[in-house]
């Protein structure tokens, strides 16, 4: 399901693909008010963040066509880019299929969608890989970092070193 943000349709009709309008009523009930929010670019696909929905933000964003979240951390509600300047222009959002998490496409704005300067907040790894060892209970987590090197981490219980390589 998507809601196309550059038609002049009512913000509340969702297009399905032989154009028939329906309402959608997402479920803040089911989180505690919250929903999350996978936030990609429009034109790559790459993730850009996770952030958290209330209803006042999502209105909010299908009223400005620009991305507002809940600060869990400040209980207030914040558009990205207020501060900044990296502002997200919402495209088109995607509702799972039980109606209690959003995909916002959007056009960055500015250097990127991270508070650390980061052009996504998933930055710095290019590939992580979780594999399973011979050892029981051993499970070891290989993260390669954008040059190249390789950085490994043990189960929290055992030490790298009592795992099978």
């Amino acid at each position: 399901m998507g809601i196309s943000l550059n038609k002049k349709s009512s913000i509340n009709l969702i297009k399905t693909k032989d154009e028939h309008d329906f309402m959608i009523q997402l479920d803040f009930k089911k989180s505690g008010g919250l929903i999350p929010a996978i936030v990609q670019d429009a034109l790559t696909g790459q993730v850009l963040m996770l952030a958290y929905m209330n209803q006042a933000a999502f209105e909010k964003t299908l009223e400005t066509k620009k991305a507002t979240y809940y600060s869990r951390s400040r209980n207030q509600l914040w558009t990205k880019g207020e501060s900044s300047g990296h502002v997200q222009h919402v495209k088109e959002i995607r509702v799972d299929c039980d109606l209690d998490s959003v995909v916002l496409k959007v056009e960055q704005a500015g250097q990127g969608a991270c508070h650390k300067g980061y052009r996504s907040c998933f930055t710095g790894l290019s590939t992580a890989m979780i594999s399973r060892l011979s050892t029981p209970g051993c499970l070891i987590l290989k993260r390669y970092t954008n040059n190249g090197k390789n950085i490994e981490a043990g189960h929290p219980q055992r030490k790298p070193s009592e795992c099978n390589h």
